[in-house]
């Protein structure tokens, strides 16, 4: 099959301007936050789906767009969820973490207890796709392998962010682990497997956040 091109559109901007709007991201995404405690009020979700296309608009290995997004605002389910979630983490609190990941662990005064997938108006779990399935015409089952896949969600996963940041919402990346139980949960097919659960929502009126820094850009950034 020949490829099909179209003409890029791309709007060049002066180096001012490019400047500006650097500098503008910059201070936006500096001033977001993992948040814990979240308000019950709802948000809108046409603001969520709009965050969602962002995310959907990541590059990926050959276009496979190997994710899908299932958005959870029902009680219920958020409530099996959080139970889930918690029984893992009690299990990596109590026995499966070494004394330095829980010291490292301390300073941001986390533990197993996870209320904020219950109070937050919704959560979006990210789901990996690694492959596939595919029907033939002679009624076999084909698998068409997706390539790149972490990486993939990874930079949809950075968007999602950015995008729900900017639309005004608090956000929280979790992954217990193992994360099995978010298919269960949300009956997700085979070739899909959980890869973050992102609670959204406003933080509650008297949230706080640990004071941490970061790194500075000579820290993270050579110029060769």
């Amino acid at each position: 099959m020949e490829p099909s091109f179209i003409p890029l559109a791309f709007e060049r901007v002066s180096p001012e301007e490019s400047r500006h709007r650097a500098r503008r991201f910059l201070a936006q995404m500096l001033r977001r936050r993992t948040v814990r405690e979240f308000s019950s009020e709802p948000i809108p979700m046409d603001a969520v789906d709009a965050a969602i296309q962002a995310a959907a608009s990541a590059p990926s290995g050959a276009n496979r767009q190997p994710w899908h997004f299932v958005v959870v605002c029902d009680p219920d389910v958020k409530r099996r969820i959080r139970e889930a979630a918690e029984a893992e983490e009690r299990e990596f609190y109590e026995r499966r973490a070494t004394p330095e990941w829980l010291a490292d662990l301390a300073l941001l005064g986390t533990d197993w207890h996870k209320p904020f997938l219950e109070t937050a108006p919704c959560l979006i779990v990210v789901f990996r796709i690694d492959y596939e399935p595919a029907r033939l015409d002679d009624g076999t089952e084909r698998i068409h392998k997706n390539y790149y896949v972490h990486e993939s969600v990874g930079i949809a996963v950075g968007f999602l962010l950015a995008a729900l940041h900017s639309a005004g919402f608090a956000t929280l990346t979790h992954t217990p682990s193992p994360m099995a139980f978010l298919a269960q949960i949300l009956d997700r097919p085979r070739q899909e497997k959980p890869y973050v659960l992102i609670p959204v929502g406003y933080p509650a009126e008297a949230a706080r956040v640990p004071d941490i820094q970061k790194k500075a850009l000579d820290e993270v950034r050579d110029i060769v």
